[in-house]
């Protein structure tokens, strides 16, 4: 087996080491027979509460331990066709199975980075913002950007995506959009992307073709299910209806049916303009309590969330992330220094590396702030 080959399979063979290491693998079958006696149990949705947890339980660790196996079953059957190609000197079947294990390599290190994803909320959907910041219609037009591709990342792993409010730009663009993202872990991988996204290019919207640089902040936080109390006193909102905006058409609203909520004490504004005004009034209110229930995360993380804290307006100097399309092409993460010079295949949506390495870093931060706590 060539070096590089070789090299695939040690670092695919560590990661699956320390992934079945954080399932807990010796225990993890028997919790597993354990859990498909007690979800059998008739009486079980006596206790809705309690039955919703046991079956959300039940399915990520049938899903980290099929994934396991069906990662380990896929770096054996490669590595046999690679000696079966060797053997009959067939050239083809050897580059095929080496491409697989690159490709495998990749992905083990990404599950064995979302087997970290353990914190309260990591499990949960996701409300996802982008808002246009300093820069006009280019500001607009990087939001829209930056939304497409969030929706591309989610929609590549599987994640099912609904659009709750949009706010057009006056010529380009969007000045701000609020996505619903629902599927296992997606507020664990998407949680690292909070804060302001810088962009340097040549303008489209300048005639004379001149370099600018654009914000657009991301806000993401948690969908509060059912086994997360949120108490929202009624004196403390202020409830609007408003004529949502749009392209027209014939759908266009021309009711009151766009429903903004205020949350007086905090700031907090959240708005939904997609439904009609019941539905929008509901979904408006489970994302106030959204945002409330990240404040309160960020509030008892604030060591290892020092970001939340502090994100400031998007502009100068607040940025996360940099993503430079002219006089070269960088896209750069500014915390954990990760770059990429694949700048179509991030705004495409591929994320992954970037997010890994800023969950790593995360997790990384975590770890030394539990060993201080414990000194």
């Amino acid at each position: 087996m060539r070096a590089e080959a070789q090299n695939n399979v040690d670092a695919i063979e560590k990661s699956l080491a320390l992934l079945r290491q954080r399932i807990g693998w010796e225990t993890a079958e028997h919790r597993l027979e354990e859990l498909n006696a007690m979800t059998e149990d008739p009486e079980l949705w006596n206790d809705p509460d309690r039955a919703q947890k046991l079956m959300r339980e039940r399915q990520s660790l049938v899903a980290q331990m099929d994934g396991y196996k069906a990662m380990e079953q896929e770096k054996n059957d490669s590595v046999e066709l690679i000696e079966l190609g060797e053997m009959e000197d067939d050239d083809e079947v050897v580059k095929d199975a080496e491409a697989a294990l690159k490709a495998l390599k990749e992905r083990a290190a990404a599950a064995e980075i979302e087997a970290l994803l353990n914190g309260e909320a990591d499990p949960n959907d996701t409300f996802l913002e982008v808002h246009s910041g300093a820069g006009g219609t280019e500001s607009c037009d990087w939001a829209s950007m930056l939304a497409r591709m969030y929706v591309r990342w989610a929609e590549a792993h599987g994640y099912k995506v609904e659009l709750q409010s949009t706010t057009p730009g006056e010529e380009a663009g969007i000045k701000s959009a609020t996505y619903k993202i629902s599927g296992h872990n997606a507020y664990g991988w998407l949680k690292s992307e909070s804060g302001v996204h810088r962009l340097v290019r040549i303008s489209p919207y300048d005639s004379a073709a001149r370099r600018h640089t654009s914000f657009s902040s991301v806000w993401v936080y948690p969908v509060v299910d059912d086994n997360i109390e949120v108490e929202v006193a009624p004196n403390d909102i202020r409830i609007d209806t408003y004529r949502s905006s749009g392209a027209g058409g014939q759908h266009v609203n021309t009711t009151d049916s766009a429903v903004r909520i205020t949350h007086i004490p905090t700031g907090i504004v959240v708005t939904s303009s997609e439904k009609s005004q019941h539905q929008n009034r509901d979904i408006a209110m489970k994302a106030l309590k959204s945002r409330l229930y990240q404040m309160e995360l960020d509030r008892r993380n604030q060591a290892i969330n020092e970001a939340h804290e502090n994100k400031g307006d998007a502009g100068w100097g607040n940025q996360i992330r940099s993503y430079v399309l002219q006089p070269y092409q960088m896209v750069k993460d500014l915390r954990t220094s990760f770059e990429t010079s694949d700048t179509q295949g991030v705004l495409d949506g591929d994320l992954d590396g970037l997010m890994a390495a800023t969950l790593a870093m995360d997790v990384a931060g975590k770890s030394r702030a539990e060993a201080n706590a414990e000194d």
